[in-house]
């Protein structure tokens, strides 16, 4: 390890230097074209968008998609640590379960949990990282997209090749603490003049082994223990590949892409009477395939979907002071989707869209009732784009039938969710816009939720949630010295009743199911963002967002949680990023904080949870060796060693560090 690290600093900070100069003009005009992107993209979208693109995506010293999402406001990310825990991410208290994620125009699923595991998608293939709340601005969009209360959307990097080039590639080695091993490939090629081509690999290798302290002090005060150790159980061994091919019509376009993920890693578990040890294991297989065709015919708009996926998870649990576990679970998924769009007037768009979607779960599991479910989703949509205002109103029927072995199956759900959104700008530069949206949506309860042994509850009810929601943006981009500034507010108020909210049971991989019954969630996001040119190619940005949340359990007077703020959502949470650019040189300090929140539904001092916060810090250089680009990244992540768990007794690690080298042709 020592010789690596020592290898890679010098590549990183020696090198580029003897070189700086040849590189120079390179940078300042991809400098230009990431504020760009930033910048601008709010200003077009009448729903509240949150965007992440670009070198400023990259610099954010994130290592998968949910690390990055941290930076968005109104986002709270369980986390159960190291390299390899599982990561998922909740949206203004709604639920993990009412956030859709979309990768490449497709929605990802997951019947079993309904739970998008986003450790697992790497940051190296993305090209950009968007957040809406309520649901996308476009109404040309499968109609299963209008039913989420958020969505993620995660796009990756699409081959442009300049005139004479019929190939880039790019090699990438990341190592650092946890005995990380981590090199990634990107081959793109273009086919042909209409045809191009790319191929993505990665390989994740790590011991999760890091220090760390955990103190607990019992109601009354006193030290209950004191522990100092290194995480067990926290390995991860996982390969990715990808290939994705994009072509062009004369009247449209279409993609194909092929995924594969398998991984075995470790489950460290939960520091429980400061039994730190477990015996837990998980083999993860994620497949599919999908394709994507969009049509243009004149005033008229075809976009269609089709999609197999294949998950399979092995879980065994070997620890002495457990029951032995030892099973198989396959799922299998077939999605299809048709939305079409036609343009009445210049101002005036109408959409119809049908998605049909079949979801099969199968176990090794002794009564295993493996279940199939059938989901149909019918919408209409219309926009309205004036001058000074725009409107989008949609409307979504979902459908869904489920069928099990050896009991009778819930009843058939059929559900009516509307949406109506309003953007205006009351001044003539339009740098000020004023926005409005109201929306319901639903969620039927997962597999899991109703049907797996010891923890599904077949009496669970469906989710209903209603949203409000009132924002401002002020985006500016006109001076020289100021080359950009941008502020967004928003106010919102969340109904959800009857909430299904999954705790840990000491165990990652089981669960316990509740309905809460009936949740009032308010809150404030507001996000800012300034970058300044004080000196020739000298580029200095600071983003910042801060999040008010008070969601509290308003279900029964009688409980003793009436009107507590439900499990491990925090009062306050920000983040801030200060990035500083020059000739090719990046430094990166990022900040995040989450607030004090309780673990459990009573809001007593047992159950309290401390306020964390850490502070990462990241060093880039940029250079070319001729028809060569190079980049070394030395990262410090959690800087000032704090101790601190995003999830009660799943310990986060301290001080780590991580180097990087690419080199791209």
């Amino acid at each position: 390890m020592t010789s690596r690290l020592t290898i890679l600093i010098v590549v990183s900070c020696f090198l580029p230097g003897l070189i700086e100069a040849a590189e120079r003009q390179d940078t300042a005009s991809h400098q230009l074209q990431e504020i760009v992107v930033t910048a601008r993209q709010p200003n077009r979208d009448i729903i509240p968008v949150q965007t992440l693109s670009g070198e400023e995506l990259h610099r954010l010293n994130s290592n998968s998609v949910a690390d990055a999402l941290r930076y968005f406001s109104g986002v709270q990310v369980k986390d159960y640590g190291g390299v390899g825990g599982i990561k998922t991410v909740n949206i203004r208290s709604m639920g993990t379960n009412h956030t859709g994620v979309v990768y490449d125009g497709v929605e990802l699923g997951n019947a079993q949990n309904g739970q998008i595991d986003l450790g697992q998608f790497s940051l190296d293939n993305i090209e950009a990282l968007s957040l809406y709340n309520g649901q996308k601005s476009e109404i040309l969009q499968p109609a299963k997209d209008f039913g989420s209360a958020g969505t993620i959307y995660m796009k990756t990097r699409t081959p442009v090749f300049n005139e004479g080039e019929t190939y880039h590639a790019r090699f990438t080695v990341r190592t650092g603490s946890f005995d990380l091993l981590n090199p990634s490939a990107l081959m793109e090629l273009k086919l042909s003049d209409r045809v191009t081509a790319s191929l993505s690999a990665e390989w994740v290798n790590s011991s999760g082994k890091y220090k760390f302290r955990y103190r607990r002090v019992n109601p009354l005060g006193e030290l209950a223990y004191d522990t100092t150790a290194v995480r067990q159980n926290g390995d991860i061994n996982a390969t990715r590949i990808e290939l994705n091919t994009y072509g062009t019509l004369n009247s449209g376009s279409w993609t194909f892409k092929a995924y594969n993920y398998n991984s075995e890693r470790g489950v460290p578990g939960a520091i429980v009477n400061n039994v730190w040890r477990r015996g837990e294991r998980i083999w993860d297989t994620n497949s599919f395939v999908q394709g994507r065709y969009t049509g243009f015919f004149g005033k008229f708009t075809t976009l269609n979907n089709i999609k197999y996926a294949f998950y399979r998870t092995h879980y065994v649990n070997n620890d002495d002071k457990q029951i032995k576990i030892d099973n198989l679970y396959r799922q299998k998924e077939i999605y299809f989707s048709s939305a079409n769009e036609y343009e009445i007037l210049d101002t005036w768009r109408v959409s119809a869209s049908y998605d049909f979607m079949w979801n099969a779960l199968d176990a090794d599991v002794y009564g295993f009732v493996k279940p199939d479910r059938i989901s149909q989703y019918v919408s209409v949509a219309t926009a309205l784009n004036f001058d000074r205002i725009k409107l989008q109103a949609s409307a979504l029927g979902t459908f869904i039938h489920d069928r099990i072995v050896g009991q009778q199956a819930p009843s058939d759900k059929h559900v009516f969710s509307p949406a109506v959104f309003v953007n205006g700008y009351p001044l003539r530069n339009k740098d000020f816009s004023i926005r409005a949206f109201y929306k319901k949506s639903f969620r039927m309860p997962t597999f899991n939720d109703l049907y797996y042994a010891d923890m599904g509850n077949s009496l669970l009810s469906p989710e209903r949630v209603t949203q409000y929601n009132v924002g401002l943006l002020y985006d500016h981009n006109a001076s020289s010295f100021i080359a950009n500034a941008r502020l967004s507010a928003d106010v919102y108020y969340n109904k959800v009743k009857d909430k299904i909210v999954a705790y840990p049971k000491g165990q990652q991989f089981r669960w316990t199911m509740l309905n809460l019954g009936l949740v009032d969630i308010r809150g404030v996001d507001v996000t800012g963002l300034i970058t300044i040119n004080p000196a020739k190619d000298l580029y200095l940005t600071v983003r910042g967002q801060y999040t008010f949340q008070r969601a509290i359990d308003v279900t029964n007077p009688a409980d003793n949680y009436y009107r507590d703020q439900i499990p491990y959502i925090p009062r306050h949470s920000g983040a801030a990023v200060a990035n500083a650019q020059w000739r090719g040189w990046s430094l990166n300090y990022s900040w995040i904080y989450v607030g004090e929140r309780y673990n459990q539904q009573e809001n007593i001092r047992y159950n309290y949870t401390q306020p964390w916060y850490t502070s990462d810090l990241s060093l880039s250089k940029d250079f070319r060796l001729g028809k060569i680009s190079l980049r070394g990244l030395i990262e410090v992540n959690n800087l000032f060693s704090q101790d601190y768990d995003v999830i009660l007794n799943y310990p986060m690690p301290k001080r780590n560090y991580r180097f990087t080298v690419t080199v791209e042709i």
